[in-house]
């Protein structure tokens, strides 16, 4: 309408000027003119409420607007208002005050809306962006409508219908102001023009704030006024509106819907808030009950842990009495703390448990965080300390039990220590005078024999060490027990263990002397072994097989150098013998052996050991030097197989047919160039290693030379046809090579030509290098124009055909590759010449500095004279050594020369004769100088041979000769059995140094007749020492023969000796472990102690078989006549066989003591165990608790009687110990006294338990008659309680007749059921005259049952009185209702009659009625 008003034009006047106004047009015109200002007023209240309406949402934004339509034109305002609405991030506003700009921004907001599903009707950004006034209040509008007004959604109070937006917002406050006087609101314009619909909605929600019953509707200003400025002051509510905008003739609808909907959300909010305000004082009032069971619990759980931590540490306490009545008194105690204290604190942790559940389960139904209590009072720290309370319950009583059998074992130890303390004293003072003796013998087997009866000494000391401590153990047992006599108890243990001490340091110092013995003896025998060793190698590493390939050489070299490894450990295993050995000869105080035997004994090991490793080094240079021939020869045929196959792959390769192939062949041929020049350094170090060979002159020089010679011919005829391929190469690159820049080319070829051709080569090394380099950059450039002279060819071609053709263009294409030709074939015949005479500048200093070296070797040579001294002749050989390495460098730069030298000959140089002169005159004074060095070589090795082979002949003298001396002052001793068994040692040691000796005489008389063939002049000098070896040799098995006749029958004797003190020895060692009177503790060590008995007897029968043996010895000797006493070995013989009939007697009587121990323990094994079972019994049972329920009853007797069966079970194993124990009684058993009492106690805790269990079981019973009857009695009084409120129950819905017949179906219920009330008074009065202790139970119960019966009887004739009275009123009201109807039936038929109409009769009062 209101564009209409706008685009609506005033009709022009037509009339004349003299001609009136038409009143129609006039009438229109006001009208429009009055619709027009209606519509700018309207206008104006919408711009100034949604002004006001977008400031109050923009304050959150910190933002405002002045003027709605210049201020939303940017769109940076409208993006904000909508955020702000929406809660949603809208894309960035673009910054800039362009027309483009703004409308960008206005767009993002316009697509937001259109995103929200909001319907923008004839709305473009321009028209915002323009200002149009009617748009961007609509814009804002559509904008209030969509996230205010349409999100309110309100149902009606019949809850049949939901209403919407601007329909949901009237009835909201239709129904919010419903009952308020002149408050009537039917729409959103003239009904809020008083004001009163405003003040309505405040005072609803607010009654403080307003006092409405004051305000009334005329003053409409006020009353506006005052709701707009309540709203504002005390609501917080912005003034959209002000009085003249509302109270109008039509109020804008759009304006009052705005301000009407912020009362609404403000007022929404409030309602929620009130809600959840109760909420959270509902939660509040959860929570502090919550808390206050939490308190208690805390309370609860602190108290009953600090009785914990109280009880355990006053059962913790294991101080007892010293007595046993004492120890019985506090297990009492104990018993009833077990029994009546602690279940009553049990019951109470276990409604801890019950408490802290129910507080999770309140806080699991509000939702809240489980309750976690304070540390240290939680169930599980609960748990914990009454964990640790049975913990330290259970250690009490241990503790008890264990002090009352400690009390009886206490005068049984002190006895036991008696006993075994006089056997331990006893024991201790023989072996003290046994170890005092040394007699270990001279040779290794007496050594080891001594050593192992010194073992089995100790072996009997250290088993005895056991028992030493047993006694030790039981003196400290009774000292910690507190056993009244501990002062001579320790007295007397101190005395064992000083006795024991000095017994063990005997023993100590007698094995110190008897290893040192024992390690010298061996340390001598691995000498012997070593020296065998060591000429067992000797033989190996003459061997003269150095190989026949490279491969037999490489194992023989494999396998000498495991030799040498051999050789290089055993040297420090004999450095280590002989440092061994030499310590022994250094030792203080007491000695082994004479130090001068120690000392000869290591000079000999270490003399042989040096010649081993002489041999060993001459072998490995020996095989060394095939490796190297071999390795040549292989070299070598490898080089030869390499040359024949690029002399095919030449002999096939052409030259090309085009440029890309000939540019590739030239690649691949300087490719295989390079590899040539690898190959042609390898090849030279291979003749240089065979000319190495060659100089040594270890072996034939025919093949050598034959294969170097074989070997040069292929690779020089090799290289002349690869020179042969690169020049055809070269030819056909340059064939196909021209230049295009021909003046240029030619100009540079002709100044090329005069530098390459010149004749100056340079006089000295110096100058020729300067020179070549120079050449070698001409070169260079040559090659670098090569492409151009080649490319003018092509570039001919690719002229036109009148310039390709002239003559003078191919005359002179013709010249360049001519002068180019030229230039190329003189820069190669130049470099050659330079690097020729570069090459003879430097041989000629080689060979100078060669000359000086060898005038100065030869000028030592020629002086030197041969020494004939040993230590002279050591000096030259390392002279000559060094001299060697000098040589070999030498022959290395003299070798290098003749390859410069061959290689100049070969190339034609024209001072090759000069070369050659140089070349034969130093080859001739190398020569003559390693001739020299070969001869002075070996005059040495000759010289050095004769003195070494004359040492070893000296040594070998001297020691046959001390052996022979040796030999004859051992028979001049004594003939007693000491000088008998001295002399044998000495001969076996002879025997051995004897068979070592005799192959080092073998090898000393082959060297030396190898020596004399060698040297005639010095064979009477060379021969005659051995010959004197021989007769000193001969001498000594002359004497050696001797003395072996006179020791066979010392040697039986001897053996016969050592047997008989062998077994004597173990005989008196095995007496006394026999002998142990030592008793079982417990089974087992009973057992252990039979196995150890066991054992004895398999020892006692393996010696059997050596008794016999030294019987039948004695015999022999008797017979053979040998030097002992007769008398004295009779009584030995005696004695023997008394202590074998002695040994085997004790050992039977010791075995039925062990036997009968055994038997013992294993009794009081079972004794433990059926005692063990019958305390459990007896715990259970003094634990059991009488239950309160028939079912529990039941449970509890069904338990009992598995319990029952358990316990004959248990029986029977109790009868099974009982029965062992008679056993014992009767077989006499050792221990008797100590069956007797087992038997006893077992006997009575089993009865005992027999007894409360057959108690327990008949307490049972009677509770369980008792809470049958309890139950019976139970459920009759709830059914008396059921039946009492039926009695009571008027039921008045139901008429009376049929109330009165189930009052008497319930009296015959009742008199039926009074037999159940008898038959329980039977069964009271039945439990009261068989178990009177009920009758504190059963007696109250019956007068209790016998109460709620008369109760019930009451209630029932109550009810009965009543039904009756009811009946007879119900009877009565139906005889008048009847008496009525008769009279209406008299009436009707009167009025038929045409009769007067009786008067009615008067209705009978309530008192006659009753």
């Amino acid at each position: 309408m209101a564009t209409e008003v706008d685009t609506m034009e005033v009709p022009q006047n037509n009339n004349g000027p003299w001609e009136g106004p038409d009143p129609a047009a006039t009438a229109k015109l006001f009208e429009c003119s009055r619709i027009k200002a209606l519509a700018d007023e309207r206008d104006a209240v919408q711009k100034k409420t949604f002004t006001k309406w977008v400031n109050a949402h923009l304050a959150r934004a910190s933002c405002r607007v002045g003027d709605l339509y210049a201020d939303l034109r940017d769109g940076y305002v409208l993006t904000r208002l909508l955020e702000v609405l929406s809660g949603e991030q809208l894309p960035k506003p673009t910054r800039g005050r362009m027309r483009i700009h703004s409308l960008e921004n206005v767009d993002k907001a316009l697509q937001f809306l259109k995103e929200q599903r909001v319907h923008l009707e004839n709305v473009g950004s321009h028209d915002i962006v323009d200002g149009n006034h009617r748009l961007t209040l609509g814009l804002i509008w559509t904008i209030i409508l969509r996230f205010q007004i349409q999100v309110i959604k309100i149902k009606t109070e019949d809850n049949r219908e939901t209403r919407s937006a601007k329909d949901a917002l009237l009835l909201w406050c239709q129904m919010k102001t419903a009952g308020y006087p002149e408050v009537n609101i039917q729409n959103f314009t003239t009904s809020w023009r008083d004001g009163l619909a405003f003040n309505a909605l405040i005072h609803k929600h607010r009654p403080d704030l307003i006092d409405f019953h004051k305000l009334t509707k005329s003053n409409a200003t006020y009353n506006l006024q005052q709701a707009f400025n309540t709203a504002e002051q005390q609501l917080g509510l912005s003034k959209l509106l002000d009085p003249e905008d509302v109270n109008m003739e039509d109020p804008d609808e759009k304006s009052i819907i705005t301000y009407v909907v912020s009362f609404y959300h403000y007022f929404s909010k409030m309602k929620a808030l009130a809600v959840e305000g109760k909420r959270i004082g509902k939660v509040l009032d959860q929570a502090m009950e919550i808390e206050a069971i939490i308190e208690r619990y805390e309370a609860l759980a602190a108290e009953l842990l600090a009785w914990v931590q109280h009880t355990v540490t006053i059962i913790s306490n294991q101080k007892f009495a010293n007595s046993l009545t004492g120890v019985q008194q506090q297990l009492q105690a104990f018993t009833a703390f077990c029994t009546l204290e602690k279940p009553v604190k049990f019951q109470e942790k276990g409604n801890l448990e019950v408490l802290l559940f129910t507080i999770q389960s309140k806080l699991r139904a509000t939702n809240r965080k489980l309750y976690v209590p304070s540390e240290g009072k939680s169930i599980s720290d609960i748990n914990k300390a009454w964990s640790c309370l049975e913990k330290a319950e259970h250690e009490r009583e241990v503790s008890l039990r264990n002090e009352l059998i400690r009390q009886e074992k206490l005068e049984l130890l002190a006895q036991r220590f008696d006993h075994k303390a006089a056997m331990r004293e006893t024991w201790l003072n023989e072996n003290q005078r046994l170890v005092s003796q040394d007699n270990f013998g001279y040779d290794l087997p007496a050594v080891e024999a001594a050593m192992k009866k010194h073992e089995a000494i100790e072996a009997d000391i250290s088993s005895y060490q056991e028992r030493i401590q047993v006694v030790v153990e039981l003196a400290l047992e009774m000292e910690s027990e507190g056993y009244y006599d501990t002062k001579r108890i320790s007295a007397q243990k101190d005395n064992i263990l000083r006795q024991w001490g000095l017994l063990t340091e005997l023993v100590r110092a007698r094995r110190a002397r008897l290893e040192q013995n024992l390690a010298l003896q061996k340390i001598f025998q691995e000498m012997v072994y070593m020296i065998d060793w060591m000429e067992e190698m000797q033989v190996l590493l003459v061997s003269k097989d150095l190989g026949k390939h490279l491969l037999e050489v490489e194992d023989l070299l494999q396998k000498h150098g495991l030799l040498e490894a051999d050789i290089s450990a055993q040297t420090e295993r004999v450095q280590a013998l002989n440092a061994a050995a030499l310590k022994f000869s250094e030792l203080e105080g007491y000695q082994p052996c004479d130090p001068q035997i120690i000392c000869n004994r290591v000079n000999h090991v270490q003399t042989c050991l040096e010649e081993l490793g002489e041999m060993a080094a001459k072998r490995r240079k020996e095989l060394e030097d095939s490796r190297q021939l071999w390795a040549f020869f292989q070299e070598m045929e490898e080089a030869e197989a390499w040359i024949r196959e690029k002399e095919q792959i030449l002999a096939a390769k052409t030259c090309g047919r085009d440029l890309s192939s000939v540019l590739t062949l030239t690649t691949k041929h300087k490719s295989m160039l390079g590899e040539l020049g690898s190959r042609r350094a390898l090849l030279h170090q291979t003749m240089k290693r065979g000319e190495q060979i060659l100089a040594k002159k270890r072996f034939s020089p025919g093949g050598i030379q034959e294969k170097i010679r074989e070997v040069r011919l292929r690779w020089k005829k090799l290289e002349e046809v690869t020179g042969l391929h690169q020049q055809r190469l070269q030819e056909a690159l340059n064939f196909f090579q021209f230049s295009a820049e021909t003046d240029d080319l030619v100009a540079w070829l002709q100044d090329t030509y005069r530098i390459v051709s010149s004749d100056d080569f340079g006089h000295d090394d110096y100058s020729t290098q300067a020179l070549l380099r120079k050449h070698r950059a001409v070169v260079e450039e040559v090659e670098k124009h090569r492409a151009a002279v080649v490319a003018l060819r092509k570039q001919l071609a690719l002229l036109a055909p009148e310039h390709r053709q002239g003559v003078d263009v191919q005359i002179r294409v013709v010249e360049v590759e001519q002068l180019y030709g030229e230039v190329a074939e003189v820069a190669v015949l130049r470099q050659q010449w330079l690097q020729d005479a570069l090459a003879v500048y430097r041989m000629f200093s080689e060979v100078h500095a060669c000359e000086v070296w060898v005038d100065e070797k030869e000028q030592w040579l020629e002086r030197m004279e041969v020494p004939e001294e040993l230590d002279e002749v050591e000096v030259v050989q390392h002279r000559f050594e060094s001299l060697d390495q000098e040589m070999n460098s030498v022959m290395g730069r003299i070798l290098d020369v003749n390859q410069v030298v061959q290689q100049l000959v070969e190339g034609g140089h024209p001072s090759s004769e000069e070369v050659r002169a140089c070349q034969d005159h130093l080859n001739s004074r190398w020569n003559r100088v390693v001739e020299l060095v070969e001869h002075k070589k070996g005059q040495l090795s000759s010289v050095l041979k004769i003195q070494n082979y004359l040492l070893e002949c000296a040594e070998m003298k001297a020691q046959v000769r001390e052996k022979r001396k040796a030999i004859e002052a051992t028979q001049s001793g004594g003939g007693d059995l000491g000088g008998v068994l001295a002399l044998q040692r000495r001969l076996s040691t002879m025997e051995a140094a004897l068979v070592v000796l005799e192959p080092r005489l073998v090898e000393l008389q082959r060297e030396g007749e190898a020596l004399a063939a060698d040297h005639p002049g010095r064979a009477m000098e060379v021969l005659l020492p051995f010959e004197e070896i021989s007769e000193e040799w001969e001498a000594l098995k002359r004497a050696l023969q001797g003395c072996e006749d006179s020791l066979s029958v010392a040697g039986r004797l001897q053996q016969f000796i050592q047997d008989l003190d062998n077994f004597l020895g173990w005989l008196v060692k095995t007496q006394a472990a026999v002998a142990n009177e030592e008793v079982p503790g417990s089974l087992a060590e009973a057992e252990r102690l039979l196995n150890q008995h066991a054992a004895l007897k398999e020892e006692i029968n393996g010696y059997e078989e050596d008794y016999t043996k030294i019987q039948a010895a004695s015999d022999l000797l008797v017979l053979e006549e040998a030097e002992v006493p007769y008398l004295s070995l009779q009584q030995w013989l005696q004695k023997l066989d008394a202590g074998w009939g002695k040994l085997l007697q004790s050992w039977e009587a010791r075995r039925e003591v062990l036997v009968q121990a055994h038997v013992f323990h294993l009794f009081l094994r079972d004794v433990k165990q059926c005692e063990a079972s019958l305390y459990n019994q007896e715990s259970t049972l003094a634990h059991a608790e009488l239950p309160d329920t028939v079912e529990a009853v039941t449970n509890a007797i069904k338990k009992h009687r598995d319990f029952s069966t358990s316990m004959e079970l248990g029986l029977h194993k109790v009868q099974l110990a009982l029965q062992a124990g008679e056993s014992l009684q009767r077989q006499g058993n050792l221990y008797s006294a100590r069956v007797a009492e087992a038997m006893d106690s077992l006997r009575t805790k089993s009865h005992r338990n027999a007894e409360l269990a057959q108690e327990w079981m008949q307490r049972l019973q009677d509770h369980l008659e008792l809470q049958q009857f309890l139950q019976d009695c139970h459920e009759l009084e709830g059914w008396v309680g059921e039946k009492v409120a039926m009695a009571q129950d008027p039921a008045p819905e139901q008429r009376p007749h049929k109330r009165w017949l189930q009052h008497q179906a319930f009296m015959a219920e009742l008199a039926q059921n009074r037999e159940w009330l008898q038959r329980i008074e039977e069964e009271g009065q039945q439990l009261l005259q068989a178990k009177p202790a009920l009758a504190g139970a059963v007696a109250p119960q019956l007068a209790a049952v016998r109460q709620r019966w008369q109760e019930l009887e009451s209630a029932a004739q109550a009810r009965g009185q009543r039904l009756r009275a009811a009946g007879a009123a119900e009877r009565l009201q139906r005889g008048y209702a009847e008496l009525d109807q008769r009279l209406a039936r008299l009436e009707e038929q009167l009025r038929a009659a045409g009769g007067p109409s009786p008067a009615p009769p008067s209705a009978p009062s309530s008192e006659g009625c009753r």
